[in-house]
């Protein structure tokens, strides 16, 4: 049995505690979530780094040994990838994300993140006769009924890239020094740690996000799956009875992940106690919000770049029955909401 000295291991991999030293196989698999050990084969200037499992990351170089998991990508801004349709030893393939998600990238945003780096795989990574699947190692299964009665913070937007971390961190940090004890999920989106991470570093307790349901990513999973995994997950994180799941929704409303399901089913509107909404510009937000109120889900908060001045902040004012936040010049209007709708 063949083995491979590992220099870097990817943190969509991370549940399974994955060694620096691992057995390989030559018997490979298309499915998604198959870990693979495979080899960097040239250098970037532009995303050129990888995150490992403690959330630290590390740039590629040629020749890098790394473990990665097989997935798909949609990105608006950044690159397009599929699974592989065959797969076998010394095939090439492309790295989607930071995160380790690997798949045959179709297009990309060159201009911004350079062209797709390739790897060369090497084989399959095996424990016990078994080819490697993040699906073999789990914190909470889909679940088909919400049963948490936890209140949600809901956190949306139009796109990518739309601030909805950086908003996500300021709510938490505020919310926290008030008192309120915090979960927080990210249930669509490409497998990654660092928007989770930097949650925890701002007040939450706890975090999960669909990889801890063995899936690297979201993108073109059956919307019904896609649904029951974000309700496994705030039913795990409410087993410790948060005051409030902080939820985040990866990539936009309008996308390849999933939002829209999860955002239309009915038992997890009954959940959500405050939406908060993140636009680029006044169009999107002003459209977001009409689609949001008629699919019962209002948006009560916008935040994003178009609050970044007091043009759209007053386009916002002027058009929507909503509060404005920005995260980079915080007020606290958005607290009278949380103070009258959890009575802190």
């Amino acid at each position: 049995m063949n083995t491979v000295e590992i220099d870097k291991i990817s943190s969509v991999t991370r549940n399974l505690k994955l060694n620096h030293t691992e057995r390989l196989t030559d018997k490979l698999s298309t499915r998604q979530g198959t870990v693979l050990a495979a080899q960097v084969l040239h250098d970037k200037s532009v995303y050129n780094e990888m995150e490992l499992p403690t959330g630290r990351m590390s740039k590629l170089k040629k020749d890098d040994i790394i473990a990665v998991a097989l997935g798909e990508r949609m990105a608006l801004k950044g690159f397009v990838g599929h699974l592989p349709k065959t797969l076998k030893k010394n095939d090439v393939i492309n790295l989607l994300n930071i995160g380790g998600v690997a798949g045959i990238c179709t297009s990309a945003n060159v201009k911004e993140v350079g062209e797709p780096m390739r790897i060369r795989v090497l084989g399959g990574i095996e424990r016990n006769g078994e080819l490697l699947n993040i699906d073999q190692a789990t914190l909470f299964k889909p679940a088909k009924k919400l049963t948490s009665k936890i209140p949600l913070i809901l956190i949306t937007a139009g796109s990518m890239d739309s601030g909805k971390t950086t908003v996500a961190a300021e709510i938490i940090k505020t919310l926290s020094r008030i008192g309120m004890r915090l979960a927080a999920a990210k249930l669509t989106g490409v497998g990654a740690m660092r928007d989770l991470y930097k949650m925890e570093d701002y007040g939450v307790y706890e975090t999960v996000s669909f990889v801890d349901a063995g899936i690297t990513s979201t993108a073109n999973v059956d919307h019904d799956t896609v649904v029951k995994v974000g309700k496994g997950a705030l039913n795990y994180l409410s087993r410790k009875k948060p005051d409030a799941i902080v939820v985040e929704l990866g990539d936009g409303i309008i996308g390849k992940y999933g939002v829209l399901p999860i955002l239309q089913d009915p038992e997890f509107q009954k959940n959500v106690r405050l939406h908060i909404a993140c636009a680029r510009d006044p169009a999107g937000a002003i459209k977001m919000t009409e689609d949001c109120a008629k699919m019962g889900i209002p948006v009560d908060i916008i935040s994003g770049p178009i609050t970044d001045n007091e043009v759209g902040k007053s386009i916002i004012s002027d058009n929507l029955n909503v509060v404005t936040y920005n995260a980079f010049n915080p007020s606290n209007e958005w607290l009278d909401l949380v103070i009258a709708r959890w009575a802190v």
